[in-house]
């Protein structure tokens, strides 16, 4: 089979051959139809200390499956995340990180649904809404945000602002139902948010926290770090809240497949419309991540080998 690799921190990433993996204990072995890229992805290949393998969001269907697996049989189509060689033909799912994807669902909707719209709606949940309060959405056109934006609605938002990097992003956030958008240079943003979903982290928290109404909420689920003055949340009667999916996933399965069977119920009613910005091959994966990282994607970046 084909996969994805890099020897060295920062790349480059090239395609080789190498063996298909055995499924072990609780593994399903998925020929990849789809696969995601996201930040994460990228930054790791351009900050970690060693290589690593490229792992992420897939989705395809099940060939073999190891000792111990209940819930799927070969034949079946899933999605998950997979923490080994997800850029590949195949790859190996375990069964606690795999849902099944519904037989009118292809394998990019499915990449571009579920993985992302799970950090979406749990970072969402994690904020508390109520109806009729503002939202804020950082990152409102990245795979996460542009679902985030939607999913802000479904919770009672009456007012959803994005901030993107790029004002040629507006447009294509405006159309997702975003009321206003705004870039992230701007002197004074203008919002007054009851909760802000952050994607970005660094420099960003300071205008998103001041952007926060009295007693607003940050959700902080980006891996870019960053810090908050203890004063700026006093002064204000702010907060907080770290979200992680990984969490939720392991330690809250029932919620986890709750969440999984909300999404896909948006995505039937046509309430929750996943925007794909651009398939790449497989070895085209420099490119794709050339993409995400400098954040010129509208919408989810796929892999289809």
């Amino acid at each position: 089979m084909r996969r994805v690799r890099y020897d060295r921190t920062g790349g480059p990433l090239f395609l080789e051959e190498a063996p298909a993996p055995e499924p072990g204990l609780d593994d399903l072995l998925v020929r990849c139809e789809a696969i995601g890229v996201t930040l994460p992805v990228v930054r790791k290949v351009t900050e970690a200390a060693e290589p690593i393998p490229l792992g992420g969001e897939i989705a395809g269907e099940i060939v073999a499956v190891g000792e111990g697996v209940t819930r799927f049989r070969v034949g079946e189509r899933v999605t998950g995340l997979c923490f080994g060689h997800g850029y590949a033909d195949f790859a190996l799912l375990h069964e606690a990180m795999a849902s099944p994807v519904p037989g009118h669902a292809d394998a990019v909707d499915a990449v571009a649904l579920v993985r992302s719209g799970l950090v979406a709606l749990g970072a969402l949940t994690a904020a508390r809404p109520e109806p009729g309060e503002a939202a804020l959405v950082t990152a409102a056109a990245s795979g996460v945000g542009h679902l985030a934006v939607q999913l802000a609605r479904t919770r009672g938002a009456t007012r959803v602002v994005g901030a993107v990097s790029d004002p040629a992003k507006s447009a294509f956030v405006r159309a997702l139902g975003a009321d206003d958008v705004i870039t992230y240079d701007q002197d004074d943003w203008g919002v007054r948010a009851d909760y802000a979903l952050d994607a970005v982290g660094g420099e960003l928290l300071t205008p998103c926290m001041a952007a926060l109404a009295p007693g607003g909420r940050l959700v902080a689920y980006s891996s870019g770090g960053g810090t908050i003055r203890a004063y700026d949340l006093l002064v204000g009667a702010k907060s907080v809240i770290g979200f992680q999916m990984a969490h939720i996933a392991r330690g809250k399965p029932g919620l986890y497949e709750r969440w999984r069977r909300e999404l896909w119920h948006l995505f039937e009613d046509g309430t929750l419309k996943p925007a794909v910005q651009r398939k790449f091959a497989l070895e085209d994966a420099a490119e794709a991540h050339a993409t995400i990282e400098s954040r010129a994607n509208s919408g989810k970046v796929v892999l289809v080998p």
